[in-house]
């Protein structure tokens, strides 16, 4: 065989593996898929932390955006884009937009070459009070998005790990993760959840609680990203704090009039119109200790209870539940990302945790 005939028959073969997917190799990606967030961790870095939002043309359906960008267009969009939230409750509403939205967040997270597509290992933080519908979908979307080999794992579970508690110690933790669509209570010993309270009551709640108030109170209308800031800026679960934020002024058009307002809001106020919401997240908490065996109720009593996600950064909520409970809570650090960094962790430590769903 000449030199020519060689290099050919080598070149000829070496196409065909590609072909038979011989290079392709596997990238492994945790995911926390939130209502109000998605976050994706890949090779132990967090690489994307964006809202949970997708921007379709209603003509074609084609995503015209994800993300941040998306978020942007949310209120502001003509008759041609639609804005959707593809998670409520923590559960998928939309199928089809979930699915893009995770394709979408997964290729601005991979490192695919042009030549080589890999093959997706994931795990997906879920609720833990989802059911097998719930989970079906779920599972459907991410293979649908790329996963060859998709793990799923609770959320208390997931914010455990990701605030470095020892999950499979004889030993009862209690998370509480509140996050934009539902709030996770489970107590956690050995590797598995003992007992649980998922209610889908969160984040969300809030926002709207807040809208109406300023609907009702000021005869102001405010849209969900202004009913958002004021959460963000004067957001409290009490109405007498150390260090009181400033009103926040908030701008909107006159529900009887249209004229334009400019209305301070004060934290006191936000206080009194989110304590609904917050009394039912404590009947919550109550309830899951009620189900929880004595000695491991006897460990909560002395670890504490730790509060994760976006809601544990609400002002004095952790003082709040404290005096209501009469047991020590710890706000994690960086809660909002402690159920990316447990799925991150969990990631890693696949064939360790037969708690993961498969």
């Amino acid at each position: 065989m000449c030199p020519g005939q060689c290099c050919g028959h080598i070149l000829s073969r070496f196409n065909k593996q590609i072909r038979m997917g011989l290079f392709s190799f596997t990238q492994e990606v945790a995911m926390d898929l939130g209502t109000a967030n998605t976050i994706v961790v890949c090779n132990g870095k967090m690489v994307v932390d964006e809202p949970s939002m997708v921007a379709l043309d209603r003509r074609t359906d084609k995503v015209l955006a994800i993300g941040q960008k998306a978020r942007e267009m949310h209120g502001k969009a003509h008759d041609n884009i639609r804005t959707v939230r593809p998670l409520r409750e923590g559960v998928i509403a939309d199928f089809n937009a979930a699915e893009q939205m995770m394709r979408g967040f997964i290729k601005m997270a991979s490192s695919r070459s042009r030549w080589f597509t890999p093959s997706l290992r994931m795990v997906i933080g879920i609720p833990s009070g989802s059911t097998e519908v719930e989970i079906r979908a779920v599972r459907d979307s991410a293979e649908h998005a790329g996963g060859r080999d998709v793990y799923l794992i609770f959320e208390p579970m997931a914010a455990a790990l990701g605030i470095g508690i020892d999950v499979l110690r004889p030993e009862g933790n209690m998370i509480v993760d509140i996050g934009g669509g539902t709030t996770e209570i489970a107590v956690i010993s050995l590797g598995g959840i003992v007992s649980n309270k998922s209610i889908r009551i969160a984040g969300d709640d809030l926002t709207a609680d807040i809208q109406e108030y300023m609907r009702r109170q000021h005869n102001v209308k405010v849209g969900e990203r202004t009913a958002e800031q004021i959460k963000i800026n004067v957001g409290s679960a009490l109405t007498t704090l150390d260090n009181p934020p400033e009103d926040f002024i908030v701008h909107g058009p006159n529900q009887m009039t249209a004229l334009p307002m400019e209305v301070p809001v004060s934290y006191q106020e936000i206080a009194h119109c989110i304590d609904r919401t917050i009394s039912k997240m404590e009947a919550a908490i109550l309830s899951a200790l009620e189900q929880t065996p004595p000695e491991l109720y006897a460990d909560i009593v002395r670890n504490g209870i730790y509060l994760t996600g976006g809601g544990a950064l609400m002002r004095g909520l952790d003082r709040r539940l404290e005096d209501k409970i009469n047991i020590a809570f710890h706000v994690s650090e960086d809660p909002l990302h402690a159920v990316a960094r447990g799925t991150g962790v969990a990631l890693k430590n696949v064939e360790r945790f037969n708690f993961l769903i498969r």
